[in-house]
């Protein structure tokens, strides 16, 4: 009896070691199953990115049916901007391409009233071409030479008539050619001071008044200046 009693303390200590032990066997294990589960997470995350770049980019799986922004920009293999496609502050929306050395080279413009144009333009920053079409459903075609100076617009009005006219090396008008409102051609010409000359007169010649005239009615010339 006093033998059991005096080896009790004796025995706490080593119940209590033993459990001390066990939790940190226990610990050990959730420790390491805790290191698995981190790996497992980070594989599965890999393969979904993994999964999402291969479907993005062989066009497969599941895509966003709607992609908002104000502005997008195209960059090419080496990084340098090669369009731009947005809108503004004023409701415009454009598209600007740009060639490989940075030069704007095309542009589609719709404004916030409608007015629609597509411009190309040259390495110098200067427009050769324009189409154009407004609100009123105006449409004209522009021409440009490497000064930036309109040599040549095409065009229709909204009532029908219809035109061409050409320009020298200053933008001045030199001549033209149309169809008015009433279906009636129309031609013009001007010098180079600035004078808008007449259209040539076709000659007419006036039949003789009776069988005996020898001597034909003279003919009208045209009037030229």
């Amino acid at each position: 009896m006093n033998y059991e009693t005096a080896s009790a303390p004796s025995s706490a200590p080593d119940s209590l070691q033993a459990r001390v032990e066990r939790l940190e066997q226990e610990n050990k294990r959730l420790q390491g199953r805790g290191v698995m589960l981190l790996v497992a997470v980070a594989i599965a995350l890999g393969v979904t990115v993994s999964l999402a770049v291969v479907s993005g980019r062989f066009g497969h799986g599941a895509a966003a049916e709607v992609i908002a922004a104000r502005q997008f920009v195209l960059r090419g293999q080496d990084g340098s901007i090669r369009g731009v496609w947005g809108t503004d502050k004023d409701g415009a929306v454009r598209l600007l391409l740009q060639d490989g050395e940075g030069h704007a080279r095309a542009k589609l413009t719709l404004l916030a009233d409608g007015s629609a144009g597509l411009t190309f333009l040259d390495g110098a920053g200067h427009t050769r071409s324009a189409f154009a079409l407004l609100p009123d459903q105006t449409a004209s075609l522009v021409f440009a030479d490497a000064a930036g100076n309109t040599r040549s617009v095409l065009g229709i009005s909204p009532e029908g008539s219809a035109n061409i006219v050409f320009a020298d090396h200053a933008g001045v008008t030199r001549a033209g050619l149309g169809v008015d409102n009433d279906g009636g051609g129309t031609f013009t010409l001007v010098d180079r001071g600035g004078r808008e000359l007449a259209q040539p007169e076709t000659t007419v010649e006036e039949p003789a008044t009776d069988s005996t005239s020898a001597t034909p009615a003279p003919s009208r010339t045209p009037h030229r200046r």
